[in-house]
C-alpha cells in the first residue's frame, strides 16, 4: 500500500479542511486549469500559422530552388540544362529571371518584382487554384501575357484580356552603372504585354509580384542565357532531402539549392521564435498560478502539525511525510491541468471543425485562425506543470518533514 498517497488523497478530499485551505487549493487549481488551457491554445494558433505559412507559400514555391551563391544572376547552358535534368529526382526544371521592374498602366505606374518563367512552371505549381480566370497561359495567340497580383491590379486598375491597354514595362539600361541617360529613351528598355489573368496567393506577393514569359524577361532586362534561379520540381517517388544533397554535389558550392522551408527561413524562424516566448511566458503565468499551491500547502502544514507528529511517532520517516505533501500538490496541480488539457484540446477541435473565432479581416486568406494541435506541445506543457508543482511544492514538503514530535502532540 502507498501510504503517502492514500493520505495525500485523504488530504485533498478531506471536507473538514479549513475553509480558507480549501478556496486556495480551488483557486490554485482553477489557475492551472486556466493556465494550461491557454498555453495549448496559443501553441496551436502558432502551429496553424506555421502550417498556413508553409501552404500559402507552397502555391507558388517549387520543391527546390537553384540560385548562385555569389550574385545575382548566373550564366546557363544546354550542358548545365541536361546534366540537372538528368539528376535522379528531378522531374521538372524551371529557367527562371526574377528582378525590379517599373510598370506602367494608363496614367498609373509602381515598381513591381517581375518574375520571366519558362512555359513549364505551371507544371510543378499549384498556383493555378488561385487564378481568377483560370488561365495560366503567359503565351496566347503570339502575343504576350502576364499575370499580375490581385494588389498590383488594384492599385493600377488594371483591366484583363484588354488588348487596346497594354502594359508596359520598363527596365534601366546598363543597369549596373551608377548613372543613366538624361534621355528617357535612352534610359530604359520599354516592352508591352497584356494583363492575361489575376493570382491570389498572400499578400505580400499580391502587392508585388508579376509572371511574364521567360523570353519577354529576357527582351526587357537584356539577361541573354543569365538566370537568377532554377526551379526544380521532385518526382514524387524521390525525397525532397535525397534530390537536394545529388543536386547540391553536382552544382558545387558555387550554387544553393533551397528547399520550401529553406527558401522562408527568416519568416519561419520568427513564428518559431515567437512561439518560444510565448512558451516561456505563458509558463510564468502558470509559475504566478501555482503559487497559491505553494500557500494552501503550507497553511496545511500548519494545520496539519498535529497529525504529522502522530505519524513520526508512529514510525513515518521523514522522506514519506515529505513525498505526503508533494503528493498533495502533486494532485492539486494534475487535477487543474487535467481540466485544463481537456478545455483547450476541445476548443481547439472545435476551432478547426467550425472557426468559431474569425480573423476579422475582409482580405485574409482564411475565414478563422488556423489552429494545429501537436503533441509534443501537450508534453511540453505538462513538464512545465511538473517542474513548476515540484518548484512550489517542495518547500512545505521540507518544513513538514522536520517538525518536532514533541513539541506538536
Amino acid at each position: 500500500m502507498n501510504v503517502p498517497l492514500l493520505i495525500a488523497r485523504r488530504y485533498f478530499r478531506s471536507k473538514n479542511k479549513r475553509n480558507i485551505i480549501s478556496i486556495i487549493s480551488n483557486i490554485s487549481m482553477i489557475g492551472v486549469a486556466v493556465g494550461t488551457a491557454a498555453l495549448i491554445i496559443v501553441l496551436s494558433v502558432f502551429n496553424g500559422l506555421e502550417d498556413l505559412v508553409r501552404t500559402l507559400y507552397g502555391k507558388s514555391d517549387p520543391n527546390l530552388v537553384i540560385s548562385a551563391r555569389k550574385g545575382k544572376a548566373f550564366p546557363v547552358d544546354t550542358v548545365l540544362l541536361t546534366r540537372l535534368r538528368a539528376a535522379p529526382g528531378v522531374g521538372l526544371l524551371t529557367e527562371v529571371i526574377e528582378d525590379n521592374a517599373l510598370l506602367q498602366y494608363h496614367d498609373r505606374q509602381m515598381v513591381v518584382k517581375m518574375r520571366g518563367l519558362s512555359d513549364n512552371y505551371f507544371g510543378q505549381s499549384g498556383i493555378d487554384s488561385s487564378l481568377r480566370e483560370k488561365d495560366h497561359r503567359l503565351r496566347r495567340d503570339g502575343l504576350d501575357f502576364a499575370i499580375v497580383g490581385a494588389g498590383v491590379q488594384h492599385e493600377l486598375s488594371i483591366t484583363l484580356n484588354n488588348r487596346l491597354a497594354p502594359l508596359k514595362m520598363l527596365y534601366p539600361r546598363h543597369a549596373g552603372r551608377k548613372t543613366l541617360s538624361m534621355n528617357p529613351d535612352q534610359a530604359f528598355n520599354e516592352q508591352e504585354l497584356f494583363a492575361g489573368d489575376v493570382f491570389l496567393i498572400e499578400q505580400h506577393m499580391d502587392d508585388s509580384y508579376i509572371f511574364v514569359p521567360l523570353s519577354f524577361a529576357q527582351r526587357l532586362l537584356g539577361y541573354g542565357d543569365r538566370r537568377t534561379a532554377l526551379y526544380v520540381k521532385v518526382s514524387e517517388s524521390f525525397q525532397i532531402e535525397g534530390v537536394k544533397n545529388e543536386l547540391r554535389k553536382i552544382l558545387g558550392p558555387d550554387f544553393t539549392v533551397l528547399d520550401s522551408d529553406e527558401q522562408h527561413v527568416s519568416l519561419l524562424k520568427a513564428i518559431k521564435v515567437e512561439k518560444l516566448f510565448v512558451f516561456i511566458t505563458f509558463a510564468f503565468i502558470l509559475l504566478i498560478a501555482s503559487l497559491n499551491i505553494f500557500f494552501s500547502l503550507s497553511m496545511l502544514v500548519i494545520d496539519k502539525k498535529k497529525d504529522i507528529a502522530v505519524l513520526q511517532a508512529l514510525g513515518a520517516s521523514q522522506k514519506a511525510i515529505r513525498r505526503t505533501f508533494l503528493l498533495v500538490g502533486a494532485i492539486v496541480a494534475f487535477v487543474g491541468a487535467a481540466f485544463g488539457l481537456v478545455f483547450g484540446v476541445t476548443i481547439c477541435f472545435f476551432q478547426q471543425q467550425f472557426g468559431l473565432v474569425s480573423m476579422g479581416m475582409a482580405t485574409s486568406v482564411v475565414d478563422s485562425y488556423p489552429v494545429k494541435m501537436q503533441l509534443s506541445d501537450i508534453v511540453f506543457t505538462c513538464v512545465a506543470i511538473i517542474i513548476i508543482t515540484l518548484a512550489v511544492s517542495i518547500r512545505p514538503a521540507m518544513n513538514a518533514s522536520t517538525l518536532e514530535v514533541r513539541e506538536n502532540l
